[in-house]
């Protein structure tokens, strides 16, 4: 049974082995099990998909005099001010507000979180409380990454186990956080990539943990902690996969490290918009049961499709999938074939895999023993509780 410090040890050496999962499903189709576990030591996920949420801490550093911020917009979309004096959180998902007369924009606190990696300029409008410590009412700037002190993202919850596949029975369009549902089954959109995504691979979380060393937007992060909406008792197949949304977690890491080219704001029309965001988690391998659940195939996971024409928390469905008959772009709902697509992008997911093997090879990145593990006894609360109040 191998050990961190081993398999770091062949990193800094530049002598471990080190597949991407892709590649190493095909290895254990090809060897088996047994023999691939004594040869390799890491396997790399990835995926790039929207993960709306997600946003940034940032600290602009004091004015002159001082100002006690309590709102604030950086290119028209708000920021949380809640904290300190000149602290803020932008979330990905929040929308620029409307100027009377200007054309609304397609814009939102994930695009403003891609130009500051960009290294773009960013304008700054705020509006301080009056104290006797911060007498400065209001603030008008321009900050880049290079000009504000802290920048780092801190994302509540990213890298679903698995989600949904999302439909629309009834007679009208529906824009949803999957993009566009096309009415009478016109069409089903699915986001989780797969049999590479992350977290499908270690499915009852033996290796990922608080404090696993991970691939974020381009730069090195961290697992913070459970994510939220963290729910690992889902229903689970035979193969430990669940077969719907489960474990979650949330995540941190340097923005100013980071690359746009991982870490992009999107929109949803008449939804809103949403961050696309590369994520890779490394997979040690500590013995033959790691890569046995690492081989798993898309035609041995399942998600529900969920009918969103019905405005209800819990949504009728249509069955399980595999992901196999969804990535083969048809699907057969009552009999009726309906049109697939991926929300993720496949292809980036798989270069994300391939750019953190890259950087295992090359010994710029090492593994992190977790510090501690992620609950997986944890049960969903919903608000179902209706009252007049």
């Amino acid at each position: 049974m191998r050990k961190i410090a081993e398999i770091n040890e062949k990193i800094s050496r530049k002598s471990a082995v080190v597949l991407t999962v892709e590649e190493l499903k095909a290895k254990v189709a090809e060897v088996g099990v047994t023999k691939v576990a004594k040869e390799v030591d890491v396997i790399t996920t990835g995926t790039f998909e929207p993960m709306e949420s997600s946003g940034a801490i940032i600290n602009l550093g004091h004015t002159d005099p001082p100002i006690k911020i309590r709102r604030c917009w950086l290119d028209g979309v708000p920021a949380y001010p809640g904290f300190g004096a000149v602290d803020l959180y932008l979330g990905a998902s929040c929308a620029v507000e409307a100027v009377e007369g200007e054309e609304v924009r397609e814009h939102g606190g994930g695009h403003v979180i891609e130009d500051l990696i960009a290294g773009k300029p960013v304008q700054v409008r705020a509006q301080g409380q009056v104290t006797d410590c911060y007498p400065r009412a209001t603030f008008e700037t321009t900050i880049t990454r290079d000009t504000i002190n802290q920048f780092y993202l801190f994302n509540p919850r990213n890298l679903y186990q698995n989600f949904i596949v999302g439909v629309n029975g009834g007679d009208r369009p529906l824009f949803t956080y999957l993009g566009p549902l096309q009415p009478r089954l016109g069409n089903a959109v699915y986001s989780n990539p797969g049999a590479i995504s992350p977290l499908i691979n270690d499915p009852d979380l033996q290796v990922v943990g608080i404090g696993t060393r991970i691939f974020l937007g381009g730069g090195i992060g961290y697992v913070a902690w459970e994510g939220t909406q963290h729910f690992p008792l889902q229903k689970r197949l035979p193969n430990r996969t669940p077969i719907g949304p489960a474990a979650t977690l949330a995540l941190m890491g340097d923005a100013k490290q980071m690359n746009p080219r991982w870490v992009r704001g999107c929109y949803f029309k008449n939804y809103g918009p949403s961050l696309m965001l590369g994520v890779g988690v490394p997979i040690p391998v500590f013995n033959e049961e790691i890569v046995a659940r690492c081989a798993v195939q898309d035609k041995d996971l399942v998600a529900p499709i969920v009918d969103f024409s019905i405005p209800r928390r819990v949504r009728p469905t249509f069955g399980l999938v595999s992901y196999a008959q969804l990535k083969s772009g048809r699907i057969l709902i009552e009999g009726k074939v309906v049109r697939t697509a991926p929300l993720a992008s496949i292809f980036l997911s798989r270069q994300v895999a391939q750019e953190l093997k890259q950087w295992i090879e090359a010994g710029t990145f090492t593994l992190t023993e977790p510090v501690a593990s992620i609950s997986m006894e944890r049960s969903f609360l919903p608000q179902d509780r209706w009252t007049e109040f």
